[in-house]
């Protein structure tokens, strides 16, 4: 009689397939609208209806000896085949090799296939994949005037086709949604000289872009920098916020600047990667130099109507230069936006009180005298 030790072990070869369980097969054959696999001794999956359906595109480029990995979605239907998923296993591998490549911060290629007004769109195994335009290298950054989203999307159509070099910024399994970065060669080099900078450099540049919200500055390294890093000659680019352009409120940023314009910028912030510039840090605050108080009497001219209140531009006789300095009388001050509009004329002067003047805010509230 033989001893537990000299029987065969076949109960791994004989396990019952768990549903849920993701196992490897060979590809049998194909017959009509169903798939067969192989799973081992006495087991055979099948793919078809739905599960054929969602996985086609990948099962017609397969044949006879290939290997799989699926998913059980049925330990044994009525026909006595094992019932399988090829496109539940592939996301379930993919996502887990998206956890891995965000962890490893690895970069990777991806082709574009299409694209809306907020980016990129692309794939992986099968994934849908977004790629926003703010994550964009400067490089590929649509930089258009105004900001026109039809303009925009012209140029990130451009892209469809193309393939980008990138890494996992974010994803969401249970809302299947992956987030991308763009890198490059180029974009790991400005990485590195971006390393080199400290907030409060000072950078000469051109300004390269206007946006609706800011405008884009083209500038190299400080000197001390570049020498370090032998990274003379790299362009790097950082954002000019619309807040940052000037003391004095902007709409437009077409109205201080233009491009090609040569400017001096502090470097007020470098996160992620990305340089937040500031021109209007490098002026002198008029409202620092303002010698007023709560309380006080100033004259000013109506600028704007908005659904507040209005706008208030002060008016002060002793400057040469008058700063645009703007405050707001509020719409409480009339009770309507009709009786406002009524008691007010945009670009005609009147007396004013301050009933809150704090100037480190940046900030004054205004009475009709």
């Amino acid at each position: 009689m033989k001893t537990t030790e000299d029987t065969p072990k076949t109960i791994d070869t004989l396990k019952v397939p768990q549903k849920g369980e993701i196992l490897e097969g060979t590809v049998i054959a194909q017959d009509g609208l169903s798939f067969f696999v192989d799973l081992g001794p006495c087991k055979v999956g099948i793919i078809f209806g739905l599960e054929y359906q969602k996985a086609r595109s990948i099962l017609k480029n397969l044949k006879a000896g290939d290997k799989i990995s699926a998913k059980v979605k049925e330990a044994e239907n009525d026909e006595g085949y094992v019932e399988l998923s090829l496109k539940e296993a592939m996301e379930e591998t993919t996502w887990e090799n998206v956890k891995i490549l965000k962890e490893a911060q690895e970069v990777f290629k991806v082709k574009i296939s299409k694209v809306n007004k907020g980016g990129l769109i692309t794939e992986i195994s099968g994934i849908p994949a977004f790629l926003p335009t703010s994550q964009l290298s400067p490089v590929n950054f649509p930089k258009v005037p105004q900001g026109d989203k039809t303009e925009i999307l012209k140029k990130l159509q451009l892209f469809i086709g193309k393939e980008l070099m990138v890494k996992v910024l974010d994803y969401d399994e249970r809302a299947g949604q992956i987030i991308l970065t763009e890198q490059s060669q180029e974009g790991e080099n400005i990485q590195k000289a971006i390393q080199e900078l400290k907030v409060g450099d000072v950078v000469e540049g051109t300004i390269s872009g206007i946006v609706d919200f800011g405008a884009f500055v083209k500038f190299s390294q400080p000197e001390t920098e570049a020498e370090e890093t032998d990274q003379a000659s790299l362009l790097l680019e950082g954002l000019v916020h619309i807040s940052e352009l000037d003391w004095q409120l902007i709409e437009d940023p077409n109205q201080v600047i233009k491009i090609g314009q040569k400017v001096k910028a502090k470097i007020i912030d470098i996160a992620q990667g990305r340089v937040s510039l500031s021109l209007k840090a490098l002026k002198t605050d008029p409202w620092q130099e303002l010698e007023l108080k709560t309380g006080d009497e100033v004259k000013g001219k109506i600028v704007k109507f908005n659904p507040f209140g209005a706008f208030v531009q002060l008016v002060l006789p002793q400057k040469e230069s008058q700063p645009k300095i703007q405050g707001l009388i509020h719409i409480s001050e009339f009770g309507t936006e009709e009786k406002m509009k009524e008691a007010l004329e945009i670009d005609k002067e009147y007396n004013f009180q301050l009933l809150s003047f704090q100037p480190q805010r940046h900030w004054m509230s205004l009475r009709l005298k």
